[in-house]
């Protein structure tokens, strides 16, 4: 598509941006509206994947036929078959009378599917059979049902991960990804992040009817080299509390500074030798993800003090030990945790190995400061969700919305931290 094309689309739905990854997304979905094709859109939680589906479906053939978005993960699972294909009067309590699912509703038209990797994998089945067959089978029912239904699905996993961990079918996977579409993250369009700050400044100072906030030089660099876990979504809420809270109007790196949180949603430690598992996953499974990491260096190093102690024990002379024991430290380098003292070697040779007693003694108060770290972790995701309950004002859907998980992640972390209250 030309320019001017791509350029029109982002004014007609406001999309504001000139990196060249964020114009070869809109640049695919406008090739592919045309066709019928299944479009499968990825990207992390507040990047504007909702806009996609609406470009495809109005410069599509079914622009005219009706256009329905569902958020999968805001569906308990009980009740998400019923919702897309409907059911029969009686065919479970409370079905007092039938009811169209949303593929019936979208004949002919365009049905979106947001965080599509939160389906049940019972559900999956089912959207398979429409998508290779257009058929669907209500709840209760025996009839088959006939629809043409243009599917747009779009998540903020892994999808690769999800198949390959088993939470999501390979044969769907490959069946909705007919057409990628990768929308980048924030980070990637460091150009585009002054001008959305100004166009969410701007938009705040005159529904308040206020002088817009602008940035110092320092301030526009510490903008633009912030990690943005939350994304737009994230900029445009910091944007709008400097704009309201500050009375000063130009706005310098110290008050940034407290608008721009060290450790957010998103940002846990995950060690660098392990970044590439957690791409993709909430804080829940990277904090999953640094506990193996931990337990796996803590059986590295009792492997490699054992064939230190080996060497030892069959008489080698202490310059060999020493070496073995430097072989150690370097085999443990790429573990950036772990850092041993300069006169470490000189000290283990000197110091004879614990006896049973202790080392069941020392097992046990290892596994007291295990817990209290892994307690640690547990209270900082509990004080997050706490946090953005109170930003929300107890909304449940935008406090998931702004802690990058699914509503039914966050019900259930409510419900295991006891914070039904909030």
């Amino acid at each position: 598509m030309s320019k001017q094309t791509i350029q029109q689309v982002k004014q007609r739905f406001s999309i504001i941006g000139v990196s060249s990854e964020l114009e070869r997304a809109i640049d695919t979905a406008l090739q592919v509206a045309p066709t019928d094709l299944s479009v499968l859109i990825t990207g992390e939680s507040g990047v504007g994947k909702e806009n996609f589906p609406k470009i495809i479906h109005l410069y599509s053939r079914r622009k005219h036929g009706p256009y329905f978005a569902v958020n999968c993960g805001s569906i308990p699972e009980g009740t998400i078959d019923s919702e897309l294909f409907g059911h029969e009067k009686g065919s479970f309590t409370g079905a007092t009378a039938s009811r169209k699912g949303y593929f019936e509703s979208s004949d002919n038209g365009t049905l979106f599917l947001d965080e599509v990797a939160e389906l049940p994998l019972s559900t999956q089945a089912r959207l398979l059979r429409v998508l290779e067959t257009g058929e669907f089978i209500k709840v209760g029912s025996s009839k088959v049902e006939k629809s043409n239904v243009r599917v747009v699905a779009a998540t903020n996993m892994n999808m690769i991960q999800a198949v390959e961990k088993g939470k999501f079918r390979e044969d769907l996977y490959y069946r909705l990804n007919s057409v990628p579409i990768r929308i980048p993250p924030l980070r990637d369009r460091k150009e585009d992040i002054l001008l959305l700050f100004r166009k969410f400044a701007g938009d705040c100072a005159e529904q308040y009817m206020m002088p817009p906030i602008t940035l110092t030089e320092e301030a526009k660099e510490m903008l633009k080299s912030y990690r943005w876990p939350g994304n737009i979504r994230q900029l445009k809420n910091i944007t709008e509390q400097i704009s309201v809270i500050e009375q000063e109007r130009i706005i310098t790196p110290e008050l940034m500074k407290r608008y721009l949180p060290e450790q957010e949603v998103g940002m846990l430690p995950v060690l660098a030798s392990h970044i590439h598992e957690s791409e993709g996953k909430t804080f829940a499974n990277e904090r999953e993800i640094l506990y193996q990491v931990l337990f796996d260096m803590k059986k590295d190093l009792n492997d490699l003090k054992q064939v230190v102690k080996d060497i030892l024990t069959d008489g080698v002379d202490k310059r060999t030990a020493v070496k073995a024991e430097a072989l150690m430290e370097e085999s443990l380098s790429d573990h950036k945790s772990f850092r041993l003292p300069v006169a470490y070697n000189e000290k283990f040779l000197k110091t004879p190995f614990p006896t049973h007693e202790e080392k069941e003694k020392e097992d046990v108060q290892e596994a007291a400061e295990y817990v209290e770290e892994i307690m640690s972790l547990q209270e900082m995701e509990r004080e997050m969700i706490i946090k953005a309950l109170e930003r929300h004002d107890g909304k449940r859907k935008q406090a998931a919305i702004d802690l990058n998980i699914s509503e039914r992640t966050l019900y259930r972390k409510i419900k295991e931290y006891k914070l039904e209250n909030l």
